[in-house]
């Protein structure tokens, strides 16, 4: 007997988000306002917007009066992109780990509610944020009546992901989706604070507030708890 998941959960709006990543992409970030967007298909676990057994066997099911069924789920994932958050009320160690390189790169630190007001000026690509849902893909059902949720749920192996995704359909644009797109956000409003890598020289912490300063933004940076002195 297949156990049914729940309903998609929708993350509370003060949701503290992170996002970890290097310098290239921070200050890609900032010079164009923009927020990368990966496609789905080019993610690295290859289970990325497919479904678990129970839920491929009502589709193949479906499939046999109608052949086109299945070709057009897998054609999808080329037009969904996907920016991924992690939900954290403190920075992680791991994910410093998992998302930088040698001891450099930053963390922005977000909400959900900073995140939807930040992309609310962007008109031209609908966008879905849901937490995503981590569950056996042996036993448990994953709905498919709508296009965002099979982007929403993943492998248990996962969740110390503990993800928050941005996903917008690109189907209808009819657009030529190589490794992602970008969407139009409002960079003050999405960025409520900045982490510099616990493990950076002073070089390059000043480097980031000089690169930050010439481009005229006047971000919060908090020093990480990771490099705290030791009381003792």
């Amino acid at each position: 007997m297949y156990v049914h998941t729940d309903d998609i959960t929708i993350p509370d709006p003060d949701t503290i988000v992170w996002k970890y990543l290097d310098l290239s992409k921070f200050l890609d970030m900032l010079l164009c306002r923009q927020m990368f967007m990966s496609r789905s298909d080019k993610f690295e676990d290859q289970y990325e917007g497919t479904f678990s057994e129970p839920t491929f066997e009502e589709i193949r099911r479906i499939a046999q009066s109608n052949p086109e069924f299945v070709d057009n789920y897998k054609s999808h994932r080329e037009n969904v992109v996907i920016s991924s958050w992690h939900i954290n009320e403190y920075e992680s160690y791991a994910m410093w780990q998992i998302f930088t390189k040698n001891n450099e790169g930053l963390a922005i630190q977000s909400t959900v509610q900073r995140m939807k007001d930040a992309m609310a000026p962007e008109n031209r690509y609908e966008q879905h944020i849901g937490e995503v849902k981590y569950i056996d893909y042996k036993k448990e059902y994953i709905p498919f009546d709508n296009n965002f949720f099979p982007f929403l749920f993943k492998r248990k192996s996962f969740q110390y992901e503990r993800e928050v995704r941005v996903i917008s359909d690109l189907t209808k644009h009819n657009l030529h989706i190589n490794e992602g797109a970008k969407v139009n956000v409002d960079i003050n409003q999405l960025i409520e604070k900045i982490y510099i890598h616990p493990k950076s020289e002073n070089w390059y912490k000043n480097l980031v507030i000089q690169l930050m300063q010439q481009l005229g933004f006047d971000f919060k940076i908090e020093k990480s708890d990771l490099e705290s002195d030791i009381l003792i």
